[in-house]
C-alpha cells in the first residue's frame, strides 16, 4: 500500500492522486494513463447520462482505488469507494465500488462480453474473481445502483483510445466541488 489516506479530506487531495495517475494504466499496452481513462470515462458518461454528474464523476473516480492499493486489483473498488465517500456521497462511492462486481456480472450473463474486455481487464478479472456465480448476480442485481454500475462499466471499456480528446481535469474541478458542496448540504440537513 501506498502512504496515501484512506479517506480523501479533500477536492485537491483527490485531484493531486488522480494527477499522479498519469503513467500508463496497470496491465494496459496502449500509451493511456489512469488520468486519461478516468477522464475518457467520465467524458463517455457526460455523453450518454448528460444530467446525472454523479454517475460521471464516478467514472471519473471508479479506478481511483489503483493509485490506494497498487498491484491488488481485487481491492481497488472497495478502497476507491471507502476513499471518496465522505467528500463525494455514497451514490459515486457505491458506483465505484460496485463497477468491479459490474464487469464480474456482465461476463457472467453476456456470452460475448469477455471478449470484449481490453487485455488488462481480462487479466484483472482473474484476481477480482472470475465470472459472478448465480447466487452473486441475484445479490448483484438487487444491489441499489447495480443498473448504473453496468452502465459505468460499458463506459470504462470503451475508455481506452490512446490519444482521444476529452475535457482535461481542469475542467472537471468545479463539479468536483459543486458535488462536495451538495453532498455537504444534505448531510448537514439530515437529522
Amino acid at each position: 500500500m501506498t502512504e496515501q489516506r484512506l479517506t480523501a479530506e479533500s477536492v485537491s487531495e483527490v485531484l493531486d492522486l488522480l494527477i499522479d495517475g498519469a503513467e500508463p494504466e496497470p496491465n494496459e499496452r496502449a500509451r493511456l494513463t489512469s488520468l486519461g481513462h478516468g477522464l475518457q470515462c467520465a467524458a463517455n458518461l457526460k455523453e450518454s447520462r448528460p444530467a446525472d454528474v454523479e454517475l460521471q464523476v464516478a467514472g471519473l473516480l471508479h479506478d481511483v482505488g489503483h493509485r490506494l492499493a497498487p498491484g491488488h486489483p481485487e481491492l481497488h473498488g472497495v478502497m476507491g469507494a471507502n476513499f471518496v465517500r465522505g467528500l463525494f456521497g455514497k451514490r459515486v462511492a457505491d458506483l465505484v465500488e460496485l463497477h468491479v462486481d459490474a464487469k464480474r456480472y456482465l461476463v457472467a450473463v453476456e456470452p460475448d462480453y469477455r471478449d470484449q474486455l481490453s487485455a488488462g481487464s481480462a487479466e484483472t478479472l482473474v484476481a477480482q474473481g472470475e465470472a459472478l456465480e448465480p447466487e452473486e448476480i441475484e445479490a448483484f442485481i438487487g444491489r441499489e445502483h447495480a443498473a448504473d454500475a453496468i452502465e459505468l462499466r460499458r463506459a470504462d471499456e470503451a475508455a481506452k483510445v490512446p490519444g482521444r480528446q476529452v475535457p482535461g481535469i481542469d475542467d472537471w474541478r468545479a463539479v468536483l466541488d459543486g458535488l462536495v458542496a451538495a453532498n455537504h448540504a444534505s448531510s448537514a440537513s439530515r437529522p
